[in-house]
């Protein structure tokens, strides 16, 4: 059995419904990305999992257990999340920041400690942001700034990570060395999930993929198995050619016209 998994789940905003019977086993140790139309609930799947949402039928499953019954701190430990757009607060250090992620592990009689200390320091030093650490949040660029938003849920120290949209508005250089950061965690054995919008890089990078559209999982496997023709007019109405990375085989997309 996976870590992390869905049964049925269904869930939404009010009288609205998002998401329709979702079952999606998340491969442990895999870089699971999560691709569809936007509107289609990739975001919803994300805060679902995560707690922040709670489902309006079905399970969110955590080592076997459903997460509405386990403990705030036990999840906090296990599951770190970067949502869309995350907002800093004004005048805070990238060291101040990052070192929110220790929340987790601290109680109210707890002080700051040496292995607290350690992760930040750990989780700056993988992201690349230790020379950034007496800057202000809001004086770095787009790429920096999500350097350090990723460290931050990194020293959390939890197995799996959540990753909502962590591209967006970053320009291609930037896209790619965000994309190569978190290929790096996966191989450091870390279990990712990750919306991404760029159905090329979700084939480049991901290995395992979960296609959305309408609430429903359409199809779901390895990027190689899944991303075709059929595929992209399924779920964008996208008429396209796929061919094969000569030197990596993963699935390219040449879109054509609609």
């Amino acid at each position: 059995m996976s870590r992390l998994a869905t049964r049925d789940l269904a869930a939404g905003y009010g009288e609205r419904g998002v998401l329709t019977g979702l079952s999606v086993e998340i491969p442990d140790g895999g870089f699971t990305v999560v691709v569809g139309p936007n509107a289609c609930g990739k975001s919803t799947l994300l805060r679902a999992i995560a707690r922040l949402l709670p489902p309006a039928s079905g399970s969110v499953l955590l080592d076997g257990r459903d997460i509405r019954r386990l403990p705030t701190k036990h999840v906090a430990r296990s599951l770190g999340l970067l949502p869309q757009s995350p907002l800093a607060p004004d005048g805070i250090t990238v060291a101040d920041l990052v070192g929110r992620g220790r929340y987790p592990h601290q109680s109210v009689l707890s002080s700051w400690s040496q292995a607290d200390q350690c992760a930040v320091d750990e989780a700056m030093v993988a992201t690349g942001v230790v020379d950034l650490a007496d800057r202000h949040v809001d004086e770095l660029s787009g790429g920096q700034r999500q350097r350090v938003w990723i460290a931050m849920v990194l020293a959390q120290q939890t197995p799996i990570l959540l990753l909502d949209e962590p591209t967006t508005f970053l320009d291609i250089g930037h896209q790619v060395e965000v994309l190569e950061l978190v290929a790096r965690l996966r191989e450091e054995g870390r279990t990712i999930v990750a919306v991404l919008h760029d159905i090329n890089q979700a084939a480049r990078y991901g290995s395992h993929l979960v296609a959305m559209r309408e609430g429903a999982i359409i199809a779901q496997g390895a990027p190689a198995d899944v991303v075709d023709e059929a595929l992209l007019l399924q779920l964008f109405g996208l008429r396209a050619r796929v061919i094969r990375d000569p030197d990596t085989g993963d699935p390219v997309v040449l879109p054509g016209t609609r």
